[in-house]
């Protein structure tokens, strides 16, 4: 994997400013897994970077996982193609808050998802936040794992938002479902 690339903390102002932008995808095709968050933080719009507020856990999972050999920073997350991965979101502006999303907008992105996923064609697709799924999807009473139903021909996961915020789950829990995401991506590449 390539040396680390500097990772620096957007100040206050940054951070401010970031509120609407957008954030590039990690995104190519055939991937084994696309990881799909909900919408860019204030820390990913201002540096550009998914999962880049300093509480998120979804670096550490990926390794706990066994997805990375190491905790990559989020300016690395090119990096993930190597390893067969992507990244994008459901919602592409930058907000405060997941909570500033309307179901409108979550149903929009699930739309949007599917055309990505019919054109860059990955084995699996997983939404990492339950209840934005549950609105995205309209799955009320979805939960954390395998979906029944696939999106435009990718199995369907979803993994619980990773988000410092969430304290509903603990390092253990992700780097639990993170393994057995990792083990049914193998079975899809070995199916595929």
């Amino acid at each position: 994997m390539p040396r680390p690339v500097p990772f620096r903390r957007p100040a206050p102002a940054e951070l401010d400013a970031a509120l609407g932008r957008t954030i590039p995808d990690v995104i190519r095709p055939g991937l084994d897994v696309l990881f799909c968050g909900i919408n860019p933080g204030r820390h990913s719009g201002a540096t550009g970077f998914h999962f880049a507020g300093p509480g998120n856990r979804f670096w550490k999972a990926l390794r706990d996982g066994g997805f990375t050999e190491r905790v990559l920073l989020p300016s690395e997350s090119r990096a993930l193609l190597d390893v067969g991965c992507g990244i994008t979101n459901l919602v592409a502006r930058t907000t405060a808050n997941a909570a500033e999303l309307s179901g409108e907008e979550l149903r929009a992105g699930r739309r949007r998802l599917e055309r990505m996923v019919r054109r860059y064609r990955p084995r699996l697709v997983a939404v990492a936040g339950v209840s934005a799924y549950r609105q995205a999807f309209e799955r009320p009473g979805a939960t954390p794992g395998p979906q029944p139903e696939d999106l435009a021909g990718a199995r369907l996961w979803v993994l619980p938002n990773p988000s410092g915020l969430n304290a509903s789950y603990q390092a253990a829990d992700f780097a639990a479902w993170f393994r057995s995401l990792r083990q049914d991506a193998g079975t899809a590449r070995r199916e595929g």
